[in-house]
């Protein structure tokens, strides 16, 4: 039974990754469409999925320990160790999935992170120039924060 616990608290870790990513990726469109007016919010959500992460990652590494004794094996502490003691096939497909499926979403949680963070440090140098040339012809810059035209660049465009 302890098992069956584990599986559907892994599958609730699962969720919580993937609300994470989504939450980074909201972030990230709102970063690269300058809509910089919603970041804090954005930034507050993705904190409160974060918060709830210690308390979900408890309660797993409480079901490990627990299945490990159920099994026999109390020296699995982790989820590959418990894999690895897995009594039957089923079992240790179930897990294997389970970990798998985290993994991967530990990946693409860390490239969005280090996308967004990049766009972050992006604006932050965008509004910094823009304020220290306020006055001055200061270029035009797309989402990214990429310069796109120089010192001519205007509101309306008329080189067209």
């Amino acid at each position: 039974m302890a098992a069956h616990d584990l599986s559907m608290q892994l599958m609730r870790e699962r969720d919580l990754l993937e609300l994470l990513l989504f939450k980074l990726d909201v972030q990230q469109t709102l970063l690269a469409t300058g809509r910089n007016r919603w970041i804090a919010h954005s930034v507050s959500e993705i904190e409160r999925v974060l918060a709830a992460m210690p308390t979900v990652a408890l309660s797993r590494d409480t079901l490990v320990v627990a299945v490990a004794d159920e099994w026999g094996v109390p020296e699995a502490t982790t989820l590959s160790d418990l894999i690895a003691a897995a009594p039957t096939d089923a079992w240790r497909e179930v897990l294997t999935s389970h970990l798998d499926a985290m993994t991967a979403l530990a990946a693409e949680i860390d490239q969005m992170k280090q996308v967004n963070e990049h766009r972050l440090r992006t604006a932050i140098r965008v509004t910094q120039e823009t304020i220290a040339g306020l006055g001055v012809p200061t270029g035009e810059y797309d989402p990214s924060g990429d310069v796109v035209r120089g010192a001519d660049a205007r509101l309306l465009d008329t080189r067209v």
